[in-house]
């Protein structure tokens, strides 16, 4: 018996349909192309050639578009890019740093855009920069340095020099085994040093090799400069402070500098342009943002305020960041040729890097901002980062349960520039995924690196045109085993941008409000007015050095190293911690180490080994804790914030709570002395809101404080809490206690448990009397 097929009919119409349907489809040769959008195709184009499979006719308009775009002239085109350190360096010509740098120094930006031109962060301050800082009033050099040697150009050195290739290829490895050597113990003479490098000066040309010399001989030989030799350094960042101080006036000391400090604006141009025409990078190549020192301050979404870039780049909160600041020694200065080359430039790029310590302190710099928007003929890119970085873009204020995506980086931008991100780019230009090998993103997982995934249909939704592109460097992925953007095809790439502009116009979009969080402007948390880290650390040096450090005589030797070495630790971490106002160190007398079988604390409830001793203002500390830095750093830290409270205490006593005669508990009674008669860093109001926030009962305001204990249960005396919670603030993985107890502000609050919120409400308010009163100036 035969069956028959009743769809068969409209099978033959469905398939009818489907032909006709692509038979009207006009399909241009460009959708041979891969990635969506136009800008997307053309740079495809140029990085990775035509596509197969095609007529003849239409090779050859591709071969034709193609050597249009590769021979478009743009060495005139004049480019001002923003940033810091191994970003900036990496677009400009590659990071001079890796080893492999010198075997292909030229490429990058420089070499299709040979005007281009850096404007660098200067918040830096950490590593040899940092150390720097503490003898020297300038800004942070560091990576002045990086950048300064990346953009070094070919053309330039053959035309100063008269060098071929190779000898120019030469000339940027022994420059580079120069300015990148780091020392620790402090050489005797200019000979020594530059012997350390292994750098083959012989091999530089005359005219480069006596700078260089001559620099280094100064190093020694100013002794402004020669304190520096001291502490470990980098010695490209003494050849740049060398170039610098060669344009002061010998007879202007480093204390006069530090008074006036707007008399080293001029020397940081003039040395600056010396040593950049010297290396072969062109005229002002490389610029500081302000040549006022400044430092990074950032604001994390629980509250905590942190001061320093190398703190907050090192710091694990757990919580988004939500807005960064500048605060400047004085009035942050900058030379005019800075603003020109902004208004008048043809390309103006945010290079990828640190984002709250990259771009965002520079556009604090005053003028910055409002001179890039006022350019309105220029090609303005954002250059995306590539992967999250733990501490700064590992969690989003828009939804901290989400790792941080291109509309998040977006976002914290438009928060944290004056005036937000409106007028400052255009276009975001992306690393596209999909052209990483799916098992190098699975081995960077594996060590926790994420990367910074692109949310294109929200980019565009506010306004941007994100530009999808496989722009990583293969090489730096086959030789370093890391991914990150290949100098040479990004500047391909914004060439094209350049080049094919005309191309991409397209009808104007309505962005939408791109901030799904409330703007963080710099009135909420106005800029301040700091000390000179020279100034500051001296003055660190001179409250230690007064202070008793009290060891018996058969441990002196056996504590960190002895009296000398323990006033230098005591010296680093106040330094490292550039939120501790210097009038904390008023109420201590000195610190005295105890000896384990004569430490006679109460440890039942806690393992907190020093204290606060209000008789004799000295902290005390049991001797096994001195056996490294960070067990120092905590017990320091947890007395010095005790002795805040100073001898605030007129008795302290715990009485039994009994009914019946069964003990229901205990009773903490807390009197206070008097305004007059006690010695303390806070006013009475502020040691009462203290008390509350400790959760002491007020019985007599002011002067009598108890607290109820359950049973045998224990509790966080206020002392102990002021210095624990003082650690937590500084550094929240010193003091896991208070960690634990502030997590309660990262559980989703629903309205099943009232207290939640009250407590809730409890943490916010301690972490706001800390940061507005405790570490307040």
């Amino acid at each position: 018996m035969a069956f028959q097929d009743d769809t068969a009919g409209s099978k033959d119409v469905d398939v009818v349909t489907r032909m006709e349907a692509l038979r009207k489809l006009q399909v241009s040769p460009l959708d041979l192309l891969p990635h969506k959008g136009l800008r997307e195709k053309l740079i495809d184009l140029v990085l990775n050639g035509e596509p197969l499979h095609h007529s003849q006719e239409v090779a050859r308009l591709f071969a034709s578009l193609l050597e249009t775009l590769e021979n478009d002239r743009v060495d005139q085109a004049r480019v001002v890019v923003f940033g810091g350190g191994t970003g900036l360096s990496n677009i400009i010509g590659g990071d001079c740093r890796s080893e492999g740098w010198a075997r292909a120094p030229f490429r990058g930006l420089k070499e299709i855009f040979p005007r281009t031109r850096s404007v660098v962060c200067v918040t830096d301050d950490g590593g040899s920069t940092g150390e720097m800082m503490k003898d020297l009033p300038l800004v942070a050099i560091g990576d002045i340095r990086h950048v300064l040697l990346s953009s070094i150009q070919l053309a330039v050195l053959q035309r100063t020099y008269q060098v071929s290739v190779t000898r120019a290829r030469q000339i940027t490895s022994e420059l580079s085994r120069l300015f990148n050597f780091r020392f620790n113990d402090s050489p005797e003479t200019p000979e020594d040093l530059i012997s350390r490098t292994g750098a083959n000066m012989e091999l530089l040309p005359r005219g480069l090799r006596e700078v260089l010399r001559d620099l280094v001989t100064r190093i020694f030989n100013d002794s402004r400069l020669a304190c520096t030799l001291k502490r470990s350094q980098c010695l490209g960042n003494l050849i740049v402070a060398a170039a610098i101080y060669r344009f002061i006036d010998p007879e202007i000391s480093t204390e006069d500098l530090t008074l006036a400090p707007e008399l080293l604006h001029d020397p940081i141009f003039a040395g600056l342009q010396y040593l950049a025409l010297a290396l072969g990078t062109g005229s002002r190549a490389v610029m500081p943002c302000t040549t006022t020192p400044s430092q990074l301050r950032v604001v994390y979404a629980n509250g905590v305020m942190t001061t320093g870039e190398s703190k907050s780049s090192g710091s694990r909160r757990g919580v988004p960041v939500e807005s960064a600041h500048v605060d400047f020694c004085g009035e942050p200065l900058v030379h005019p040729e800075i603003v020109s080359d902004i208004e008048e430039a043809d390309i103006l790029i945010f290079a990828p890097g640190s984002l709250y310590s990259s771009i965002i302190p520079v556009f604090k710099v005053p003028g910055f901002a409002d001179a890039v928007r006022k350019n309105s003929k220029a090609l303005k890119i954002l250059i995306s980062n590539l992967w999250v970085q733990a501490g700064e873009t590992d969690l989003s204020m828009a939804d901290p349960e989400r790792k941080f995506r291109v509309s998040d980086m977006i976002r914290a931008y438009d928060r944290n520039i004056p005036g937000g991100t409106e007028g400052l780019f255009n276009e975001v230009l992306c690393l596209s995924l999909k052209d990483v090998p799916a098992s190098v993103i699975q081995s960077y997982a594996v060590e926790g690196k994420i990367p910074i995934y692109l949310d294109r249909e929200v980019v565009r939704d506010m306004g941007f045109t994100p530009v999808e592109c496989g722009i990583y460097s293969k090489q730096a992925l086959a030789e370093r085993g890391v991914i990150q953007h290949d100098p040479a095809m990004l500047a391909t790439a914004v060439k094209v941008l350049y080049s094919g502009a005309a191309c991409f116009q397209q009808p104007e979009q309505q962005a939408t409000d791109i901030s799904n969080t409330p703007r963080i402007w710099c009135s909420d948390f106005p800029s301040r007015v700091n000390m000179l880290p020279n100034l500051k650390y001296k003055r660190i040096q001179e409250k230690i050095s007064v202070l008793h450090i009290d060891c018996s005589e058969r441990c002196n030797e056996t504590c960190y190293g002895g009296i000398a070495a323990i006033k230098e630790i005591l010296c680093e971490i106040i330094w490292k911690h550039h939120d501790i106002p210097l009038r904390h160190l008023d109420y201590i007398a000195g610190v005295r180490c105890v000896a384990v079988d004569h430490w006679n604390r109460d440890q039942q409830w806690d393992n907190v080994y020093s204290f606060y001793d209000p008789s004799d203002r000295f902290i005390k500390i049991r001797k096994d804790q001195f056996i490294d830095r960070t067990k120092i750093e905590v017990a320091l830290l947890i007395a010095l914030g005790e002795s805040l409270l100073g001898d605030y205490a007129a008795s302290k006593v715990m009485e039994e709570v009994e009914k019946d005669g069964v003990v229901l508990g205990k009773v903490y009674h807390l009197a206070i002395k008097g305004e007059k008669e006690r010695n303390c860093y806070f006013t009475t109001s502020q040691l009462s809101e203290f008390m509350r926030l400790a959760r002491m009962h007020e019985v007599q305001a002011g002067q009598h404080y108890t607290r109820l204990i359950n049973g045998d249960e224990g509790f966080t005396p206020p002392g102990l809490l002021m210095g624990l919670t003082y650690t937590w603030y500084l550094e929240n993985r010193l003091a896991t206690h208070i960690e634990y107890k502030m997590t309660v502000m990262k559980i989703p609050q629903t309205d099943l448990i009232p207290e939640q919120k009250r407590m809730v409400g409890r943490r916010e308010h301690i972490i706001s009397f800390f940061r507005d009163v405790v570490f307040c100036g």
